[in-house]
């Protein structure tokens, strides 16, 4: 069975890796603000973080790991493929195992840098369902180059009518979360106890409630709150319906119980809070300001044992640094009871991705 994805080769190679980020180099504007740390022996799992050393830009393992040492208690880490590290050579099918296997190394390599961490204990890879039942083929090699860490699936389905927001790596087709071919590509996923991470714009939401409540047993992790494009040019002058529109289809995902959502992702500057183009960094007080409302929403309706924060980096900063992000978690979680907090920062993403993780 033929993939239904295709490669944007008319992009260069950099843009087909580059999901709208900033490329250059903003070190010196993130320096611009420090901050203390906030709540710094609570422990927290980033659920949700990338490797990649694209034209423009690189972040890999002893980045990631000068950002976790900057003092906040990350205890483990989620590594969420990125088309990073794919193999050159055999069936374009099983290229993506590449990547599964680069990041279980990094993962060795990081439990002798930092021991008293879990960096990458749990690897979300990739694998194109489009190819149906042909596709456990990968699934399976997969498992078996990750055994202890594979955990789940990403497979990008972001579509959106405005094409400027169709930039991923892969030109998707619409409703690819309907498609009978996707589908049976998705079932073989809960019988390998591997979950998926689910990459949608807002709009089609209500295509991943009806995936859900299809397979009730597959746990699906909502990434970016749902990737709400409110901001974005095509819904700018709609920005109230957009966000209606989210905030109803969200709600009646929240009725699926084996849904779970990342709260994080709003630092990317295609997702166009202006926050990246200011002068100097917003502060965590100012970004708890303009992001909480919208976490909150997500708290409110998936309940807090359902959420999980994400640092999103490299990404997210694009607008904001390490330290900060994190400290604005923490500002908009103020208001929760000690064990709520536990849950978004450790207890969703040690379950979601079933990690043996110390707190």
């Amino acid at each position: 069975m033929p993939s239904k994805l295709s490669l944007r080769r008319s992009l260069p190679a950099s843009a087909q890796h580059a999901p709208g980020h900033v490329k250059h180099d903003n070190s010196a504007w993130r320096a611009q603000l420090r901050e203390g740390i906030l709540e710094p022996e609570r422990p927290i799992i980033d659920a949700h973080h990338h490797f990649w050393a694209r034209s423009g830009e690189h972040y890999l393992l002893e980045d990631y790991l000068s950002d976790v040492e900057a003092g906040h208690n990350i205890r483990a880490s989620v590594y969420v493929e990125c088309g990073s590290n794919y193999r050159t050579g055999g069936p374009e099918m099983m290229n993506r195992l590449g990547e599964v296997e680069f990041v279980e190394e990094q993962a060795l390599k990081a439990l002798t840098l930092l021991p008293n961490a879990q960096i990458c204990g749990a690897i979300v890879g990739t694998a194109d369902l489009t190819y149906g039942a042909e596709i456990a083929q990968l699934l399976d090699a997969e498992l078996a180059a990750s055994p202890e860490r594979l955990r789940g699936i990403r497979l990008s389905t972001k579509w959106d009518p405005d094409e400027a927001l169709n930039h991923g790596r892969y030109v998707v087709p619409p409703q690819l979360l309907l498609d009978a071919d996707f589908r049976e590509g998705f079932s073989l996923l809960a019988p390998r106890k591997l979950s998926f991470d689910a990459l949608v714009y807002h709009p089609q939401i209500p295509e991943l409630t009806d995936l859900a409540r299809a397979f009730p047993e597959t746990t699906i992790i909502l990434n970016h709150i749902g990737g709400l494009v409110a901001n974005t040019r095509s819904y700018r002058d709609r920005k109230d319906e957009a966000i209606a529109q989210w905030k109803a289809s969200m709600k009646d995902l929240a009725r699926c119980p084996n849904v779970v959502v990342k709260l994080g992702g709003l630092g990317m500057a295609y997702v166009d809070y202006g926050i990246h183009n200011r002068e100097r960094p917003a502060t965590s007080d100012e970004l708890a300001h303009i992001w909480g409302p919208l976490l909150k929403y997500c708290i409110d309706v998936f309940g807090p044992d359902r959420c999980m924060f994400e640092s999103n980096f490299p990404p997210d900063r694009d607008s904001v640094d390490f330290h900060v992000l994190w400290n604005a978690f923490k500002r908009i979680a103020g208001g929760y009871s000690q064990a709520e907090k536990h849950e978004l920062f450790f207890g969703t993403a040690a379950r979601a991705y079933r990690m043996n993780v110390t707190p």
